[in-house]
């Protein structure tokens, strides 16, 4: 609820439901998940949002506001985690099927660090549609040996580059599956960190959902194609 380019974004409308609600629908179609665990800050603000854990019949866990690894390590170690399949809370349209696949892949491969999140190695995946996948005892050692701020905020930073498409430490492999071909289009940006962003997604929402409450990826792209762009450019 503290974000500081759009407040309160965790709980804006899509349809009916807070934009949390939604992201918690779409990953209980996933298959492997043994748990869903909404990992909350421990303040006052983010009351609300724990409040959405019952609602959605979801395991909660309250900690750190801005240490981010020592929040989802306590969180694993708590609910017994072997592997944790991290999404952020402003990424409205995960893929089940996508995120199943990375789990897969990252226990067969025995990587330390996994992501289909975004554009990883040339993946071709859109913005805002996977996950990120660890083991447990590779985020332990993160947990111990962290001590920069923006990597326990980040935590990602302690095995991955994003920007500029580094692995980070020799101990932790980095891992990712490639994107269907039908939808590698990684130009998309799925996930909501402004207001514009925002509104983006609401009107995808509003557009698919009513008829489609488990559209796909591939409805996503037809209407961006052919609807979103259109109006766009008219």
């Amino acid at each position: 609820m503290g974000s500081t380019r759009l407040p309160g974004k965790s709980l804006m409308d899509l349809v009916g439901q807070p934009l949390v609600g939604r992201i918690l629908e779409r990953v209980k179609r996933c298959k492997l998940m043994n748990e869903i665990v909404l990992a909350v800050p421990d303040t006052i603000k983010d009351n609300p949002l724990a409040d959405l854990s019952e609602l959605y019949g979801v395991s909660l866990f309250r900690g750190s506001e801005n240490d981010i690894l020592d929040r989802c390590y306590q969180a694993a170690l708590e609910h017994g985690a072997n592997y944790v399949c991290r999404l952020p809370a402003d990424n409205p349209v995960p893929e089940a099927e996508e995120m199943d696949r990375l789990v897969t892949a990252h226990i067969d491969s025995g990587f330390e660090f996994s992501s289909n999140l975004m554009q990883v190695f040339g993946n071709g995946y859109p913005n805002g549609i996977g996950v990120e996948v660890y083991n447990f005892e590779s985020l332990e050692i993160a947990w111990k040996e962290c001590v920069d701020p923006e990597k326990r905020e980040h935590f990602h930073l302690n095995f991955f580059n994003y920007r500029d498409q580094q692995p980070i430490d020799p101990r932790f492999r980095v891992g990712t599956v490639k994107c269907p071909e039908q939808f590698r289009r990684p130009e998309l940006v799925l996930d909501v960190n402004t207001k514009e962003e925002y509104v983006f997604i609401r009107q995808l929402y509003e557009y698919l959902y009513p008829n489609n409450p488990e559209f796909h990826i591939t409805d996503i792209i037809r209407w961006y194609d052919e609807v979103y762009i259109k109006n766009k450019n008219d």
